[in-house]
């Protein structure tokens, strides 16, 4: 199972969530909000402080990916054309987090930020850890 961590309040991180449980047709992701129990422990376990809230987090098979490695990893599992994305891989790591970095710093100006973390619909319930 492959489990992504996001920011639960912001707007854009939600709707990069909303996008992959679209596309992820053999439902491979489970889900936590950065700020949840879950994710903390997670993050502890991977050696992440998941209370700077600023990164995305993908953990598969065992080994935590951050920032823009996480995202074109789960890009990469998506059905085509999104899997294409994969190809940014071939960036210097320093420029892909570069770019992740400033639109992570921008997010909540940018696209908005909630009260509180999305509440998932009962359809999809079942893909976030408790």
């Amino acid at each position: 199972m492959d489990i992504i961590l996001f920011d639960g309040v912001c707007n854009f991180c939600n709707a990069g969530i909303n996008f992959v449980i679209r596309h992820d047709r053999q439902q491979r992701f489970r889900f936590a909000p950065l700020q949840s129990a879950a994710a903390t422990t997670l993050g502890a376990a991977h050696q992440i402080d998941t209370g700077e809230l600023n990164s995305f987090i993908l953990i598969q098979n065992g080994k935590a990916y951050t920032k823009s490695t996480a995202a074109l990893r789960v890009a990469r599992q998506l059905p085509f054309p999104w899997k294409l994305l994969y190809a940014g891989i071939i960036l210097p790591r320093f420029i892909r987090d570069s770019i992740y970095n400033l639109i992570a710093r921008n997010r909540y100006r940018w696209f908005g930020k909630k009260d509180a973390c999305m509440i998932p619909t009962p359809e999809i319930r079942s893909r976030f850890l408790p």
